[in-house]
């Protein structure tokens, strides 16, 4: 081969490879996702901020990105196991997982129909420490990693044509959390581009809280910018959509803007009629608006709205356009389980569906920002919101957490909550903080609390500022009675952790006190729930937790103890998950959930089964667990052993069967609604049935299954979008020969995929098997498991097979288009 071909074609390869993970950014376009063809290296690494730095050989990936959930580098025998290390400097905490730092790099060339652009970069989140840098050049820093933040980039961008590229690093080290955060750029990045002339939807606030009659009041806050030196005159046209998408309003302005900048504008309307937003009809306006400078339109954007009213009373409940709603809630961590901290559109949805599905209709996001689609999908779908800013302030919970940064940068942080979540109607309450340290000192309790509630006002007066307030475990000098007043003084609305023995003495003393509890254990569910029920100055109760998270490893353990023994608050190693989740990693219910089920009039009878302790020793229930009892009839090897069978009802009388024979005929307790049987174990059914009179109506049962004969997979949505953000959850589930789920199967099962796309994640509901996280080789947990498939970014469709010794192949395929 001629020398000189060979090297022109060696170089056009390089070329071809370097352009074809550089991101050209579109002319036309103003908001353009910037997670493809990333460039990332794990660990620290000198000069990669550095336009010339060679990163040839480091990794091509897509965003969202987490890294700690990522297999360890240096497998170790004994010492670590995909992610999880002896090491890890959070252990328990964070789930045994590894933080440390990451570099990113990526590519991008503006074009010449950007010359007189403003150009931004958006992160939506990276976890935690992160440092932005533009063509070698500094350009952010940003302290707190569920905080998102833009970055004006014009001055340190290259001509149009010329290739850009950012750096980011990003640091999750020490002791910085008290559960999984998850490590590098976890949710997604964007390039904004807008003429000089421009809007910005986070200085666009519609507020639509004010309903009288057969009309709301909409009042519109927008600010327009001007980038250009010298003054500019903009045409700001306004455009109301009703939920069905049609005009229900419009108006046009015009604004004079001075150079380099800004005009605030602000306007009321009416809309006759409104479709209000609800839980149950969630009905959702837009407000396009628009901007023209020098007979052009030099920007546009589009808000989503709901009309609805909210109100706080301690003798109406909480009001949801007017009528008594008692909060169903559940508290949720940010994580996705399988999938870590990585926020991917579809994992963010699903978990406002789950909670939806399990007769939740409101969620505390703990104790941090949720992603902005995790947002959309609430307003969506119905589901109410505490958004919580922060888990400390100025004390510390860990050496290395956020309040070494909180006198600095507290007040931009809230600021940033309030100015991108305020246009959200699922929204009802701001959070300033969870179980504060200093939140009934004297003076710096008070004096936080009060400007960041200030600072809240300013930017919203819609919505109550709240806390979930503890104990004083912390605090042994102070007392409830004496002392709690002070964290509450200054709040709208009272978060109530794991307090609800204090509810009815508090009311006693502050009858105009709206309560809630902000926190509460499953096994006080009933005792929660019934007081809510009994009083209108508590407006609902909120679960630890709604959904299983990784981190806090075995908080909700339940132990067999000899005499002697104490049980840990945490677990350790090879528990990874918390295990308090009423729904576990794979989205399925768990015991509780059945039995909250019971509780808000969702199912009408429920049983379950607990097994006899070994001889000498007691079960530990953690105060955060559940008792050790399970939906199964399967109890081989225990034949002729007494279990404990717990029927759950708010019928006050219920019968048990075994085989057709009656066990016996009980009452429910009225404060908790169980009815408990001494039952030796027989293999066959188990039934419960409601006695009304001399009738048997509504029953459940449980039966013991076969040997495994069979797979069935599931996938919650066959036909996806070839988006690497969309994703299809398939249950993998273990059957006998009659077509019914093992529960007490663990068979080792394979999974396999091809076609457009992968399993981009797959295990099980286990708290504590480490080696079927993230496997492609995991076993069935309670004989279930799932696998998650990603889309490649190209129509067709994707075959998924998994397999076990002795059963025939499971098939399914997921379309994408």
């Amino acid at each position: 081969m001629d020398k000189h071909f060979r090297s022109s074609a060696i170089l056009l390869a390089i070329s071809f490879f370097m352009l074809s993970f550089t991101t050209s950014i579109s002319a036309s376009e103003r908001k353009i996702n910037m997670n493809r063809h990333w460039k990332f290296y794990r660990g620290c690494m000198a000069n990669a901020e550095q336009p010339s730095f060679n990163d040839s050989r480091w990794r091509v990936l897509d965003l969202p990105h987490d890294w700690s959930v990522e297999p360890v580098p240096v497998q170790r025998e004994g010492i670590t196991m995909g992610p999880f290390s002896r090491m890890s400097i959070g252990g328990p905490d964070t789930g045994q997982t590894v933080g440390g730092e990451g570099w990113y790099r990526k590519e991008f060339v503006l074009q010449p129909e950007d010359t007189d652009k403003s150009i931004s970069i958006y992160f939506e989140g990276a976890y935690n420490q992160t440092e932005v840098w533009i063509n070698g050049q500094k350009a952010c820093f940003n302290a707190y990693g569920y905080i998102p933040f833009k970055i004006d980039i014009n001055k340190y961008c290259n001509a149009p044509g010329i290739p850009n590229i950012m750096a980011v690093k990003v640091i999750n080290e020490g002791l910085n959390s008290r559960w999984y955060a998850g490590s590098g750029i976890y949710r997604h990045v964007w390039l904004i581009k807008t003429d000089k002339v421009h809007l910005d939807e986070w200085d666009t606030f519609v507020d639509a809280s004010k309903v009288e009659g057969k009309k709301a009041t909409v009042n519109l806050h927008t600010i327009l910018h001007n980038a250009n030196k010298r003054e500019a005159v903009g045409n700001l046209k306004i455009q109301i959509l009703s939920p069905q998408g049609k005009d229900v309003y419009s108006t046009t302005k015009q604004v004079n803007i001075a150079g380099e900048g800004s005009t605030p504008l602000s306007l009321s309307f009416e809309i006759k009629k409104p479709e209000l937003w609800s839980v149950d009809s969630p009905h959702l306006y837009t407000a396009r608006i628009s901007v023209r400078s020098e007979q052009q339109e030099s920007d546009q954007i589009t808000v989503p709205f709901g009309i609805r009213t909210i109100e706080f009373s301690a003798k109406e409940r909480f009001l949801l356009n007017g009528k008594p709603l008692k909060l169903k809630g559940g508290c949720l961590h940010h994580d996705n389980g399988l999938l870590g901290a990585a926020a991917f559109d579809r994992a963010e949805e699903r978990k406002v569906e789950l909670m939806k599905a399990n007769g939740f209709n409101a969620v505390r996001c703990s104790h941090n920002l949720p992603s902005e689609y995790f947002l959309q999908a609430c307003d969506r779908l119905g589901l109410l919101v505490i958004d919580e800013v922060f888990d400390q302030w100025q004390q510390a919970k860990r050496p290395q957490d956020y309040h070494q940064y909180f006198d600095e940068w507290s007040e931009h942080d809230i600021t940033t909550m309030i100015r991108r979540d305020r246009n959200h109607p699922s929204i009802i309450m701001w959070s300033i903080g969870n179980e504060i340290a200093e939140r009934a000192d004297e003076p710096t309790g008070d004096v936080i609390a009060k400007k960041l509630i200030a600072t809240i006002e300013k930017y919203d007066t819609t919505r109550p500022s709240t806390a979930a307030v503890n104990a004083f475990w912390d605090r042994r000098q102070f007392s409830w009675e004496k002392d709690s007043e002070r964290a509450f003084r200054n709040l709208d609305v009272s978060g109530y952790n794991y307090q609800w023995k204090e509810y009815e003495k508090d009311h006693s003393r502050f009858p105009e006190r709206v309560m809630y509890g902000s926190e509460s254990v499953p096994k006080e569910a009933a005792q929660n729930w019934n007081l809510i029920d009994k009083n209108l100055y508590l407006i609902g109760d909120f679960v630890w937790t709604a959904i299983d998270y990784l981190g806090e490893a075995g908080l909700a353990h339940t132990l067999e103890l000899a005499p002697g023994e104490h049980s840990p608050q945490f677990m350790g190693w090879p528990w990874y998950n918390a295990w308090c989740g009423d729904i576990d990693l794979c989205g399925d219910k768990k015991p509780q959930s059945y039995y909250r089920d019971i509780l808000w009039n969702r199912r009408d009878i429920s049983l379950a089964v607990q097994p006899p302790v070994a001889d000498g020793k007691r079960e530990d229930i953690n105060y955060w667990g559940w008792k050790n009892e399970l939906l199964s009839w399967n109890w081989k090897g225990m034949e002729g052993k007494v279990m404990t069978v717990h029927v759950y009802s708010r019928s006050p009388k219920v019968r048990l069967y075994l085989n057709n024979r009656l066990i016996g005929e009980q009452e429910t307790t009225p404060d908790t609604y169980t009815a408990s049987f001494e039952v030796p174990y027989e293999p066959g059914q188990l039934k419960a049935c409601i006695v009304k009179g001399k009738k048997e109506t509504a029953s459940a049962e449980l039966n013991t299954t076969g040997s495994p004969a069979s797979i069935r997979l599931t996938a919650d949505r066959s036909k996806i979008k070839a988006d690497k953000n969309d994703l299809s959850y398939v249950k993998i589930e273990v059957l006998d020969k009659d077509g019914r789920v093992i529960p007490d199967c663990d068979l080792p099962l394979e999974i396999k995929s091809g076609g457009k796309g992968s399993v981009i994640a797959s295990g099980n509901g286990s708290a504590d098997d480490m080696r079927s996280f993230r496997s492609l080789t995991p076993k069935a947990f309670r004989g279930k498991a799932i696998a998650i498939v990603q889309p490649d970014m190209q129509a067709g469709n994707i075959h998924l097979t998994v397999s076990a010794k002795g059963l025939p192949e499971a098939n399914i395929t997921i379309e994408t288009y």
